[in-house]
């Protein structure tokens, strides 16, 4: 099978890793290869957007088990030949879809992958390798002669989409527009650019939002896991939360919980042109490791003077 790309090798875990295992994993390779501390770097770029595409397959039940029954299925003999195009043809015209055939249908893995994630395949050309192009919007226009509308695909990190502003964009017909954006994309939306189509037409870009390996946008709220020492959740402590506007201080109540909620309102993800979502804040407590003697030391003398004894319900 052409094109297969194995998303937990990606990943870098194994074939039974947890939905806590498989984001994890992302959160830390999506860090290491964002475009924002990587510019000018196509690889780490290319790479961030392989990691994207393996998490949102992963972290999807529903799209895992399809995954996982394609991945069984294309190392087997019995793939039909020659029935790319028509395929191609009925999926994105909305006239078969997953469920109405086998996996041997499907003339390469990229084509499984669009229809899975509900996205449209890029125009290639005789020449065009199998990944796709980063940072180039896909223009797929008609082919009739006269003024006719466009589309492109137009893929941003959360940040981008989250402030809009500026931004170039390649189409496949050689041109490169600077586009001003506007603040609040969401995946799905479309964005008219007057005149940029064929012929005089209008351009329409689909925008689609990368995941984030901090953030999730959950409607208009912007949810977030946020690691904590013990000694800052047992004694309360004024903190620095991330947020898309930049850090925020906060301070953590005395014994705070793993699973304990903060809200900050109004520091989540526009709503209209004046309102925004709040970001909500999960805490968790991380156990540190590698401790240095002293600490060890400090931690001793702690357990040989705590009062707190979380298990001893359970022997009542």
């Amino acid at each position: 099978m052409e094109n297969f790309r194995n998303y937990y090798d990606i990943l870098g875990v194994s074939r039974e890793a947890t939905f806590s295992d498989i984001k994890q994993a992302y959160r830390k390779l999506a860090r290491q290869y964002h475009p924002d501390l990587n510019p000018g770097d196509q690889a780490a770029e290319d790479q961030f957007k392989l990691l994207s595409e393996a998490y949102t397959v992963l972290s999807d039940d529903e799209k895992r088990a399809q995954y996982e029954k394609f991945s069984e299925y294309w190392q087997q003999e019995g793939f039909k030949k020659g029935q790319g195009k028509s395929v191609v043809s009925d999926l994105f015209s909305g006239r078969i879809s997953l469920e109405d055939f086998g996996f041997g249908e499907f003339p390469d893995f990229n084509v499984f992958v669009d229809q899975l994630l509900n996205r449209r395949p890029p125009r290639r050309s005789a020449s065009d390798d199998d990944g796709y192009p980063a940072n180039t919007a896909t223009y797929s226009p008609s082919t009739s002669a006269g003024r006719r509308d466009a589309e492109a695909d137009l893929t941003v990190p959360l940040e981008k989409a989250f402030r809009g502003g500026r931004e170039r964009i390649r189409l496949e017909d050689g041109r490169s527009l600077e586009v001003n954006m506007p603040a609040g994309m969401v995946t799905g939306q479309r964005i008219r650019l007057r005149g940029q189509g064929v012929g005089g037409g209008n351009l329409y870009l689909r925008i689609q939002v990368d995941p984030h390996p901090f953030y999730t946008l959950r409607g208009n709220d912007v949810y977030c896991r946020l690691p904590i020492t013990p000694s800052e959740a047992a004694l309360g402590s004024a903190i620095d939360i991330p947020t898309l506007d930049g850090p925020v201080r906060t301070s953590l109540p005395q014994g705070a919980q793993t699973g304990q909620v903060l809200q900050l309102p109004g520091r989540g993800y526009p709503v209209g042109k004046e309102g925004r979502g709040d970001q909500i804040v999960e805490l968790e407590v991380v156990v540190p490791t590698g401790l240095s003697d002293r600490e060890k030391a400090l931690y001793e003398e702690l357990r040989q003077t705590e009062r707190f004894r979380p298990r001893a319900d359970l022997f009542t």
